[in-house]
């Protein structure tokens, strides 16, 4: 039986008495608001931190809000209701797919956008128990020196696992970021680093408090799919974002997005050239296809196979393409 650890434990009421904690604290907290994904690791040793802090009673951090500038999530949203948000049913539809191809429905009911967005990056030599790590030599992103998936390299690579962050970044939605030294902005997509060791930007006592869906991706058309060995539970081999702006039968905007592939997301390059000023035809779809193909390169950092998986890239991508434009 893996058993958890007694680190101190902190349930404070206020965004203000969480950033002091995590002020206090730094690097030694770790933050939990559902769970689903820190809980296993703390049984597996991943995280040992000093004190717990738990965000379910910070309510101020739970909220949906439309204005001009977007839509306004708070990051303890959960999977759940973002499936069930209207406004992002009826303008953000690809979001809402997303959440909802999160894990199973007691797992999304409990788990949070904010968790999804930080949630840690995952590799067959890192999620593993304590005595199987140890057993290797651990590894670059804990314990160890040596990446086992890439032996020469300095930096880690596993792989990012999460649903909503690719589709968020299709669309250009940003983020706040609050913490001691006060809030700053960033775009979803700056959000991520390509180290897998700590795969974002956050700073020991900072916080997401927001994500903004912005006004300007209000409507456009979404594609989300993802490959996986079952078609609940496991978490993705690859997945693709897609958005785009149509008017007339035409393409006026395309971002495309590939993840679980390395440690953040990846914009695929050259897809709005190909694709924007004309209506998407076959030959479009599978020189995007070749493109991605091209720019996407799986490391054997999931127990899955790196050749399928990179090969299943094109056709994920077209997928998701026809998917957003509705193309047979």
């Amino acid at each position: 039986m893996l058993t958890l650890p007694r680190p101190a434990l902190a349930f404070p009421v206020t965004l203000a008495e969480t950033l002091d904690l995590l002020g206090t604290d730094g690097a030694d907290a770790l933050v939990i608001a559902g769970g689903t994904d820190a809980v296993p690791n703390l049984k597996h040793g991943l995280h040992e931190p000093k004190r717990i802090v738990h965000l379910a009673r910070v309510r101020e951090l739970h909220f949906v809000r439309e204005d001009a500038e977007g839509l306004h999530l708070g990051p303890l949203v959960t999977l759940t209701e973002l499936t069930r948000v209207p406004q992002i049913q009826r303008d953000y539809a690809g979001v809402a797919k997303a959440a909802g191809l999160v894990a199973s429905p007691q797992i999304r009911n409990m788990g949070t956008l904010g968790g999804n967005l930080c949630l840690d990056t995952r590799c067959t030599y890192y999620n593993q128990t304590y005595f199987w790590r140890e057993a290797l030599g651990f590894c670059l992103k804990k314990d160890g020196l040596r990446c086992h998936v890439v032996p020469q390299g300095k930096r880690c690579v596993a792989a990012h696992s999460s649903d909503v962050a690719p589709m968020l970044i299709a669309l250009g939605a940003t983020m706040e970021i609050a913490g001691s030294g006060g809030r700053r902005t960033i775009a979803v997509e700056e959000f991520f680093v390509v180290d897998g060791v700590h795969n974002n930007v956050l700073k020991p006592g900072e916080l997401v408090v927001r994500v903004t869906l912005p006004a300007a991706s209000c409507g456009l058309r979404t594609g989300y799919q993802k490959l996986r060995p079952r078609a609940a539970i496991d978490f993705p081999m690859l997945s693709v974002a897609f958005a785009a702006g149509v008017q007339n039968g035409s393409c006026t905007s395309a971002r495309l997005i590939v993840s679980a592939l390395a440690a953040r997301p990846k914009t695929v390059s050259g897809v709005d050239k190909l694709l924007v000023g004309g209506a998407v035809n076959t030959g479009m779809l599978d020189a995007v296809g070749e493109v991605a193909y091209k720019q996407c390169l799986p490391q054997t950092n999931v127990p899955y196979d790196a050749d399928y998986r990179h090969q299943m890239v094109p056709v994920f991508v077209k997928r998701a393409i026809r998917e957003a434009l509705e193309i047979a």
